[in-house]
């Protein structure tokens, strides 16, 4: 792995220049599927080719650190567009009537078991990392 290489661009123009390329290689993705005949295939083909030109840009030559500042604050930034997402499928779920309840506790349900599950292996995980395991942890507890 090489380093990264320094450069002075301003945010704006990393901005601008990163966005480009997504929407280069996105489009390049749109028309060879449609010529291949598989439309719908178009963005998960531009991701995988998106990550391939980054993986190749970085073993050749390194990623600057433009596209890493600019990549960081794009994603950063686009979080705010969930945020209508989020008030729209608020609104659907109380237009459901009847049924709410029941779609609020299969996702409730749906959330907490897997958050249940990756509690109990992330404290085992960091446990064993500090050769504790559940059975110190109850006898300390036990002798407070």
């Amino acid at each position: 792995m090489k380093s990264t290489h320094s450069s002075n661009l301003p945010l704006w123009l990393a901005v601008i220049l990163t966005s480009s390329l997504v929407i280069f290689v996105r489009e390049s993705a749109v028309i060879i599927c449609q010529w291949a005949g598989i439309e719908k295939a178009a963005n998960i083909v531009g991701l995988v080719a998106m990550f391939f030109i980054l993986m190749t840009w970085r073993l050749l030559r390194g990623l600057p650190n433009w596209l890493t500042h600019a990549s960081n604050t794009l994603l950063v930034d686009s979080g705010f567009a969930f945020l209508p997402v989020s008030a729209g499928a608020g609104l659907l779920l109380f237009a459901l009537g009847d049924e709410l309840w029941g779609v609020m506790i299969t996702i409730l349900i749906s959330t907490l078991i897997p958050l249940w599950g990756l509690a109990i292996l992330a404290n085992r995980w960091l446990n064993h990392g500090a050769g504790i395991d559940s059975s110190t942890i109850n006898e300390q507890k036990g002798q407070r």
